[in-house]
């Protein structure tokens, strides 16, 4: 039984008419670059894309199968170069329980059980080739669907202050919206941890999944987590989440929460931090307000601790986020030393002085180290390394 590095929750950038984004400066952003990069530059063993219930992304991946370059696995999921792919699907609810519009992930063993799925999917929301649609059925009723068909259920980024569980999907309990039973694992998000989201009771019985919920290539594996299993494939991740025959979730990495687009409450008109909500703005005098996720979590929090075995939080700043460190040197890293995960948490400081400036190297050393300054982001702009 081994460690594997696993990464969900992976957008394919797609128009109106469902073909693939363009993204400006890097490669179109399809299923078969997303796969490549995570395998090639980021070093995952496993990655769950989102996206995979549109017919176009469909009819890719039986393309890549029907020329050997992908297979399916018997233990579930597909396999590309050794890197296990697990199909998904990240979707709108927004019925008469909900107070907001919610977004969960729905991942399928097989690409059969994915375009039963997507036909599914299709008698129930407006455009099947676009993500994270509104579905027009219950909460209750997708989880049903998502059970039959042996999936996973997983509410996504769910303090998030827009269309999540806790942000304004409900008043307090998820059990307000959906099944308990029902629901295989929580994701963070990208502005809580572990630590926080232990402050919420009913969130101790479920595993946390720490998933980069990627919009670029160069976001994949932002966060991931460090999974023991015999290998990368549905079935043994299924067991991982349930903690079944030594499978178990051994570290979420993730993003240092300060980094998040909305750790903090800021000022809805000019992201200035506020320390009250609803007090006028010192800065432009607004009185409207963006709540941040700390805030959110403090409201809703009945426990002081978390339950016993719940694997470490390894905060991380991905490189992107280092001062100074553009594409150019950041590829002289990863063509000397493989992957991003090696460089952010392995390769020794000597080494890396030999690549790129001495002032970088300790800027990433201290990244490790846990020891950079931090000012906190919110509102939707990201939190900044500030030495």
């Amino acid at each position: 039984m081994g460690r594997y590095f696993a990464d969900f929750h992976i957008h394919i950038g797609r128009t109106r008419t469902g073909r693939p984004v363009k993204i400006t400066g890097a490669k179109s952003l399809t299923f078969s670059t997303i796969i490549s990069h995570a395998r090639n530059e980021k070093g995952l063993d496993m990655i769950g894309i989102i996206d995979c219930h549109s017919p176009e992304v469909i009819l890719e991946m039986e393309s890549l199968i029907e020329s050997g370059e992908m297979a399916e696995q018997a233990g579930g999921g597909l396999l590309y170069g050794g890197m296990a792919v697990i199909p998904g699907a990240e979707l709108e609810i927004y019925d008469e329980q909900c107070k907001g519009p919610i977004h969960v992930l729905c991942f399928m063993p097989s690409l059969a059980s994915m375009k039963e799925f997507s036909a599914w999917l299709s008698e129930r929301m407006k455009n099947v080739n676009l993500s994270s649609q509104r579905i027009y059925t219950s909460g209750r009723g997708l989880q049903e669907k998502v059970k039959q068909l042996g999936g996973l259920f997983i509410p996504a980024h769910v303090f998030t202050p827009f269309k999540s569980l806790y942000g304004k999907g409900v008043n307090q309990s998820l059990a307000e919206v959906f099944n308990p039973e029902l629901i295989d694992g929580i994701e963070l998000g990208l502005s809580s941890d572990t630590t926080m989201a232990d402050g919420l009771a009913e969130l101790h019985r479920y595993p946390f999944l720490t998933n980069s919920d990627a919009h670029s290539l160069a976001k994949i594996a932002r966060e991931y987590q460090v999974i023991k299993m015999n290998q990368p494939s549905f079935m043994e991740f299924s067991m991982a989440l349930r903690g079944e025959g030594g499978r178990r979730i051994l570290a979420n990495y993730g993003l240092d929460p300060l980094l998040g687009k909305y750790h903090g409450t800021v000022c809805a008109e000019c992201l200035a931090p506020l320390v009250t909500e609803g007090v006028p703005c010192g800065d432009c005098g607004s009185r409207k307000t963006v709540k941040g996720v700390a805030d959110r979590i403090s409201e809703l929090s009945t426990a002081q601790d978390g339950p016993e075995g719940r694997p470490p939080y390894v905060h991380q700043v991905p490189l992107e986020f280092i001062p100074g460190l553009g594409p150019k040197l950041l590829q002289k890293l990863l063509w000397h030393f493989g992957t991003e995960m090696a460089i952010l948490h392995e390769v020794p400081q000597e080494a890396m002085e030999k690549i790129i400036p001495e002032k970088l190297v300790k800027l990433i050393i201290l990244a490790r180290e846990g020891k950079l300054s931090l000012k906190a982001g919110g509102g939707g702009k990201y939190g900044k390394v500030e030495y």
